[in-house]
């Protein structure tokens, strides 16, 4: 598994990403933040989980589709961990956040280019 995930560098990332989400929600369960960590564990993790199904796209059209529900995840990720920044109590997400902004300008550049690509 490790080997095909650093063949791919936006499948590596947001594997990695969705890990470090895990150990963040663990923490806002500790907290008894439920539902904000519900809600972050399923943008966070879905993310990779869009990416890697990317990898096996039918078509151009079907490619940019699933990068496009990708970036979604991202966005809504960034959202919640926003909430998490600025309420009180909640564990510090800044570092999640550096990389939920990574992640999209990456995703958002694969998109463009691919559209691009496509003319």
């Amino acid at each position: 598994m490790e080997k095909e995930l650093s063949k791919n560098l936006i499948v590596s990332l947001s594997f990695e990403f969705a890990l470090e989400i895990i150990e963040y929600c663990e923490l806002l369960e500790e907290k008894r933040k439920y539902v904000i960590s519900n809600q972050l564990l399923k943008s966070g993790t879905s993310i990779g989980a869009n990416v890697k199904e990317v990898q096996n796209a039918e078509s151009k059209v079907d490619f940019i589709h699933k990068l496009k529900i990708a970036l979604k995840e991202a966005e809504e990720t960034e959202y919640w961990l926003q909430l998490c920044l600025s309420a009180k109590q909640y564990p510090n997400p800044e570092n999640l956040l550096d990389k939920i902004k990574s992640l999209l300008k990456i995703l958002t550049k694969i998109i463009n280019t691919s559209k691009n690509n496509n003319r």
